[in-house]
């Protein structure tokens, strides 16, 4: 890729993952607020039992689509995609509507956590009674974080 650093992309057959403190060096200057390591990886877990009951949307169009019909849910935007246009306009709809979002570093990260092969840019969890305590603990620690002035 051409964000890599020389080093990175040397490394990049022996391991693809970046860890949190590297992907934190690819951020947008507007990804806040952002989740912790902690929160990120519990963000994953939640993400990942969501799509087990297709609990998600997945992309702008749909996530804004669903934003506006006034659908309820945690949404979730990777800190890393450019240009920053594509969906800027997403965490102004959020507050609008008190919906609670978060920034994680990765967008190819996010896009694996939704079972798919590609990396996507949003994601908005609905809430579902079978993952209703992760969910819960999630919504919790995303609305605790500061939002941005």
């Amino acid at each position: 890729m051409a964000r890599e650093k020389p080093e990175a992309a040397a490394g990049a057959e022996a391991t693809p993952e970046l860890s949190y403190r590297e992907q934190l060096d690819f951020l947008n200057p507007i990804a806040q607020p952002l989740a912790s390591r902690k929160l990120t990886r519990k963000l994953y877990k939640c993400i990942r039992k969501a799509a087990k009951h297709k609990q998600l949307r997945r992309g702008v169009k749909e996530v804004q689509k669903f934003i506006n019909k006034g659908e309820k849910g945690i949404t979730v935007l990777a800190g890393d995609t450019l240009p920053i246009d594509v969906y800027c306009h997403i965490p102004i709809m959020c507050e609008d509507r008190s919906l609670p979002y978060a920034y994680v570093p990765s967008k190819s990260d996010l896009g694996a956590a939704a079972g798919s092969k590609r990396p996507t840019c949003v994601i908005m969890i609905k809430p579902h009674e079978d993952y209703q305590e992760t969910y819960d603990e999630c919504l919790e620690e995303v609305s605790a974080l500061p939002l941005p002035l």
